[in-house]
């Protein structure tokens, strides 16, 4: 899916953008770069990676589009989890500032058995991913290969819904009467390629491996290699990210928060357990309200999603537990609740830490972004600022340290 960041952009907007070019990205005068245009913004030379002031005085006209990273994330991630039903071998990224974004591998040897010809397979992954990405369904390319750069210059070279197969054992044909520009990222060799007159896959692929690396270093055994339909790095999966859910019914429904933090307690002492069994900490939780409604006003939701960021990866199960406590005494559900779901994401190994041995341990709860995060739920954001220094050696005093508003997770508290 070359262009997905922009196509979730348009998705999640409820009305159409206006007529014109769309670069998405930010504002024009903010620092970061293009992460996406549109095919009119990119007829006018609007490339990715560029700042955004350069593309707006390129584009003076378009609509500038700022981006949703967490959303974008987490649409790859159920991206992910719908191709995961077809192959348990996949690869690719869900960082939405990498310029791989988009691009999923799957691992099919031996799946035919199970879901039938490569071209049957290929219609049920796109209905799936039609299925999980909304709005994206006329952009999918799909590209079948012995390698992995002839399966991604076959899905770039795919029409929509129609993919390109290249048979096993014919990736070199396949490539031989593409442009030589497509074995590599590198601008500068690129160019000599042009200079030497190796304009063709095929071309390069003539050329005796020594006679490129003499030329290219090791850069020329890997366009040795891609140009005579050869795998150059070995298919790597990607890591499952770890998903901890648990849920709860609660009979009769409640309407009081002592009974619901009881509730809470078991499901962070259960999930907290499983992750640390695991060796792993969670960096946020979601929590779900399911309510009753017999006795509710009109117009109250029967669903409540609180996601709550915490300022570093636990697995506390005390630290976890009041934060998410914190967050409902400040936001009390306006009915009794009938169930309640937790689910702990963000998983990663657990930092280790050296103890001394004979000074007394403090609870990781009782560390100052902790408290200051639970001071932020319960007086308000806008009410808690910590400060953060800028540059200790600058002559004014007031140029050294700042004031910053207290984010869930955006850093050390200074």
């Amino acid at each position: 899916m070359p262009h997905l960041l922009l196509g979730l952009a348009r998705a999640r907007r409820s009305e159409p953008f206006p007529p014109g070019p769309l670069v998405l990205g930010g504002r024009p005068w903010d620092p970061g770069p293009v992460i996406d245009a549109d095919p009119g913004a990119r007829a006018l030379g609007v490339r990715r990676g560029m700042p955004l002031g350069s593309a707006h005085r390129l584009v003076p006209e378009a609509t500038f589009i700022e981006p949703d990273p967490d959303a974008d994330r987490a649409a790859a991630e159920a991206a992910f989890e719908a191709l995961g039903r077809f192959s348990p071998s996949l690869a690719g990224v869900t960082d939405p500032l990498d310029p791989a974004f988009g691009l999923f591998e799957l691992g099919i040897d031996g799946l035919e058995p199970l879901w039938g010809p490569e071209s049957v397979l290929v219609e049920r992954v796109v209905s799936a991913l039609r299925a999980t990405l909304p709005g994206e369904g006329s952009a999918f390319r799909a590209g079948i290969a012995g390698t992995h750069f002839s399966a991604t210059i076959a899905a770039v070279h795919a029409r929509l819904d129609i993919p390109v197969i290249v048979p096993p054992g014919h990736e070199a044909a396949f490539l031989a009467d593409l442009p030589s520009s497509l074995l590599t990222t590198d601008g500068d060799v690129r160019a000599r390629l042009q200079r030497f007159g190796l304009r063709r896959i095929g071309s390069v692929a003539e050329i005796p491996q020594s006679a490129l690396i003499a030329r290219f270093g090791d850069e020329g055994a890997r366009l040795h290699a891609r140009a005579r339909g050869e795998e150059t790095e070995p298919f790597r999966a990607r890591r499952v990210t770890e998903r901890l859910a648990l849920a709860l019914p609660i009979e009769p429904p409640v309407e009081e928060l002592e009974p619901l933090r009881f509730v809470l307690h078991r499901l962070v002492m259960a999930l907290t357990a499983q992750l640390a069994g695991r060796g792993l900490a969670a960096d946020r939780a979601m929590l779900t309200l399911e309510l009753d409604l017999a006795f509710a006003r009109a117009g109250v939701a029967p669903r409540i999603e609180v996601e709550q960021r915490f300022p570093e990866p636990t697995a506390d199960p005390d630290a976890v537990e009041r934060l998410l406590f914190a967050r409902l005494e400040r936001e009390p559900p306006p009915a009794a609740v009938a169930r309640l779901d937790l689910e702990l994401r963000g998983t990663t190994p657990a930092a280790g830490q050296q103890l001394p041995l004979f000074g007394p341990q403090g609870a990781r709860s009782a560390r100052l972004g902790w408290q200051l995060a639970r001071l932020a739920l319960t007086y308000g954001e806008d009410r808690v600022r910590r400060v953060a220094l800028a540059d200790p050696e600058a002559p004014l005093p007031e140029d050294r340290w700042s004031w910053r508003p207290v984010g869930l997770g955006d850093g050390p508290v200074g």
